[in-house]
């Protein structure tokens, strides 16, 4: 399924699940850890401990989906002490899908220096 980049909303459980858990057990860890509506068509994901397994439910208005993608090498977090649970967007499932961990980085515009500043005058 294809989703528009700017209308997902992605939710991360911030602690490991058994990844024994299906469509019952992910449905609950909704409601209950997330605090969030499972019916909401919104991306639910769920990782496990040793952070190499990932589950994502969602509602596509005809029933429950969940995916699940475990890693041959790697992880997917690299310390579980820095995962929260939090909304992060689609771009950041994607890469977190193929193994990689985005972190916030800030950008800053600098502005170019006039020449007024710098002791230059137009002549």
């Amino acid at each position: 399924m294809f989703f528009p980049e700017g209308q997902v909303r992605v939710h991360v459980y911030g602690l490991p699940t058994d990844m024994r858990k299906s469509f019952d057990g992910l449905y609950a860890l909704t409601c209950q850890g997330l605090a969030q509506d499972p019916l909401s068509g919104h991306l639910f994901v769920f990782i496990n401990r040793r952070a190499t397994q990932m589950k994502v439910l969602y509602w596509d208005r005809t029933g429950f989906c969940v995916w699940a993608k475990r890693l041959e090498q790697g992880r997917f977090l690299s310390d579980w002490h820095k995962v929260t649970t939090r909304e992060m967007d689609w771009t950041g499932l994607k890469l977190l899908l193929e193994g990689i961990e985005a972190k916030v980085v800030k950008k800053r515009y600098k502005h170019p220096r006039s020449a007024d500043a710098i002791g230059i005058i137009a002549a």
